[in-house]
């Protein structure tokens, strides 16, 4: 039989370098001896014969083998209009029905998805890119699309079809978007993308825009629908939409997922998942699944008293000692622990708890792993070519090309999504400074200005700013929390003022002369007040939050009990003080897993929290005074409303550096305040007077050094009447007894 188009285009779907199979392969019409008929070709090459089978009809019409043993066709005269068919394929001794992809040529990615994402301003880009399980034309099947440029050809690969990349090959459209419907697919298909670059080189490539993925080492992406869970936290989503978050109190549980807890594998989970070793350091233990994390974990931190949860970053990620911070899978929730339906209940229990949930986002930079976005078509297309703007060197990782259109898209999109499909509340967004500043952690003559000759990324501030743009219009009460390290300005500041648009930064200043200033021996601490009392100078320039994270706790830093001086008594006495002072300190509230119990040990990814320390009361103890810092944080109106305003903190003690003694008000939008005493060193001070602007009675509602804490139980008595005579420019004053190493938080009560 003489094939119906040329050979040269036969060859070009045979050697799987044709850019649009639809112009060859499914059905055609076209004119044979003056008349108009229908061809229908496929390339099978498993296939020993092939039939068209039209089930309406019950019809069969052999196809012949042409040019290439595994290249079918024939001409059908028979029927004036496309009809639907199938192919009857003979392989071996078994004969099986198969639809034709190339039957089904409209793409579900229109000309306006296009260039929407071509602007870089398609918000639900995740609904069309990726695998989306779907049924066209009655058929049930899996949509695939991806972006790749530049790519030669892209083919869908897996399971189905012995990951052959010549059965499967997707069509290019005008904007580099490479699309293809396979029929009879189902969620749970696993599937990689199959990319030749213009050079010719092959890669396997996961899915950018994949939702799920294998449990690694395996890198494959897995076709998943994320609309089958039914939420019921519609009451939280509600009360977020019409609230706002900066006048609430905020006190953060930041945690690993795989290190928090860990069980054995000797009991496997009860909903069936595999169960997932946690390390080969930890033989025997494995990852607590998201729907166990939702039984153990949500109790806890809500006995505990804290209002959020941040996950270190969920996104898949293949090496577990990135701690999720070398992301592969932007889209896709990590496998370690459950399916993304798993994610969506553990979410939906801790809404269901008056529980926020905050995710680490990471846009600074991703790996090289060959699976991944790292030259992705055979070409830099995620990252820029220029290694002065392209790579993080001492990272090991590439960097996000912020200036393409679809790469922006790419990430706000993904910001979205989360927000979108996980009812997440709010993103911590990683290392914003390696983004915002072209010379950082580089050296002269290993970066590249900006076109005015500076050092900022002007491409990474407008990412910023266009993103936060449309994160609170879609989503108003959500958070979106800067790890910025440098006093860039403005970081906080809508972005229609010049601002990067995040709604709270990292106060990495205060954190880090906290720490500085509680590792001194209290016998130095009186030289060094301005430790203590600079952050107010700047606490009001931006809307800050007080961070303890797992930076603090790694490398060589020391656990948090391990910082501070003294014998072990002095070590816990002062680790309440510092809690104490965050807690009352203006900013909102951020502290690691672990830092509760004062556990000895740094943080280590591979095993789980010391929590047999327990067993001893001074651990005991601990824990106990931050769930009821947490409580009274709550209940304090004057310790959250005013945060980031400075008529919500006043002075009246910040200078007795012989004594290190402060002491000052926190003040709500009401007129009430409470009068906070903090002694930083291991003498008691009685009858230390202090200035206060009304008479009356002052309730103690917190004293650090009390025995249910752990301490030496020296106090107030349960509070302190005030004095008809002043001192530090107020009218009254009161004598308060200032407990060794400890906070003292007195309520005013007003005459009783």
């Amino acid at each position: 039989m003489t094939p119906t188009l040329p050979t040269e285009q036969i060859d070009r779907i045979v050697w799987n370098q044709h850019h649009d199979p639809f112009t060859v392969l499914g059905p055609h019409e076209i004119e044979q001896d003056g008349k108009s008929v229908w061809v229908v070709r496929a390339y099978l090459p498993d296939a020993e014969a092939v039939s068209v089978v039209t089930p309406d009809q019950h019809k069969e019409y052999p196809m012949h083998s042409v040019h290439h043993p595994h290249f079918f066709e024939c001409v059908i005269t028979d029927a004036p209009h496309l009809f639907s068919y199938q192919f009857k394929v003979k392989s071996g001794n078994s004969d099986r029905l198969i639809h034709d992809p190339y039957y089904f040529k409209s793409p579900l990615l229109t000309e306006f998805d296009s260039y929407l994402f071509g602007e870089g301003t398609h918000y639900q880009i995740y609904e069309k890119m990726g695998a989306h399980p779907t049924t066209i034309d009655g058929v049930d099947g899996v949509y695939f699309s991806v972006w790749a440029p530049n790519a030669r050809n892209v083919s869908v690969i897996g399971d189905f079809n012995s990951w052959d990349g010549r059965k499967h090959q997707m069509r290019r459209g005008n904007t580099g978007i490479w699309d293809l419907f396979i029929p009879e697919l189902k969620v749970g298909t696993v599937y990689k993308y199959e990319i030749k670059s213009p050079a010719g080189h092959i890669y396997e490539k996961s899915d950018p825009y994949g939702f799920f993925q294998e449990i690694r080492p395996k890198t494959a992406s897995i076709v998943t629908d994320l609309n089958t869970y039914e939420w019921g936290d519609q009451k939280w989503l509600e009360t977020r939409r019409t609230e706002d978050p900066l006048k609430k109190p905020i006190s953060v549980y930041e945690l690993h997922l795989g290190s928090w807890m860990h069980a054995s594998t000797a009991n496997p989970p009860a909903n069936g998942y595999p169960a997932v070793s946690a390390a080969d350091l930890k033989p025997g233990a494995r990852f607590l699944t998201y729907r166990e994390l939702a039984e153990d974990l949500i109790p806890y931190v809500k006995e505990m008293g804290y209002t959020h949860i941040e996950m270190m970053p969920i996104a898949e990620h293949p090496f577990d000692g990135s701690w999720g911070y070398q992301v592969t899978g932007y889209y896709a929730a990590t496998s370690r622990y459950g399916t993304p339906q798993d994610l969506m209940y553990f979410i939906d229990k801790c809404h269901q708890n008056d529980i926020g949930i905050i995710v680490d986002w990471v846009p600074a930079h991703f790996p090289k792993d060959g699976h991944g976005l790292s030259f992705f078509d055979g070409t830099f297309l995620y990252e820029p070519e220029d290694v002065r703007i392209g790579e993080h060197k001492e990272w090991g990782t590439k960097i996000f090309n912020y200036k393409r259109s679809e790469v922006k898209n790419f990430l706000i999109a993904n910001v979205l999504f989360w927000f979108d499909k996980y009812h997440i509340d709010g993103i911590r967004v990683d290392a914003v400074a390696s983004m915002i500043y072209r010379d950082y952690n580089r050296k002269d003559g290993e970066w590249l200005a900006n076109e005015y000759g500076g050092r900022e990324s002007l491409e990474a501030i407008e990412l910023f700013r266009h993103l936060h743009s449309i994160l609170f219009t879609y989503y108003p009460g959500a958070l979106s929390i800067a790890e910025e390290s440098t006093s860039w300005p403005m970081v906080t500041w809508p972005a229609y003022s010049g601002g990067l648009g995040f709604n709270l930064k990292w106060n990495m200043g205060w954190m880090h002369d906290m720490l500085d200033y509680f590792k001194l021996d209290p016998y130095f601490r009186g030289h060094n007040n301005n430790y203590v009392t600079f952050s107010i100078w700047y606490a009001f320039s931006e809307n800050f939050m007080l961070a303890l994270s797992h930076d603090e706790v790694v490398h060589g830093k020391s656990p948090m009990i391990g910082k501070m001086p003294g014998d072990e008594w002095q070590k816990f006495a002062n680790l309440r003080c510092l809690y104490g002072y965050m807690f009352t300190h203006p900013g909102k509230k951020t502290m690691f897993m672990g830092m509760e119990i004062g556990q000895w040990a740094e943080w280590n990814v591979w095993g789980d929290l010391e929590w047999h320390l327990l067993q001893y009361p001074s651990h005991k103890t601990l824990q106990k005074y931050v769930s009821d810092l947490n409580k009274l944080l709550r209940s304090l109106p004057e310790l959250y409303t005013q945060d980031f305003s400075e008529s919500g903190f006043e002075w009246i003690e910040c200078n007795d550096t012989q004594n290190s003694v402060i002491s000052f008000l926190r003040k709500g939008v009401d007129g009430e305040f409470v009068l906070v005493v903090c002694n930083f060193t291991p003498v008691p001070h009685h009858n230390y007077r202090v200035g206060v602007p009304e008479k009356g009675f002052y309730k103690e509602v917190l004293n650090s050094d009390a025995p249910i804490y752990g301490g030496s139980g020296i106090g107030n008595m349960g509070g302190k009447y005030s004095d008809d005579y002043g001192t530090h420019g107020k009218p009254y004053s009161v004598d308060v007894t200032a407990p060794p190493l400890g906070v003292v938080v007195l309520k005013y009560i007003g005459e009783v």
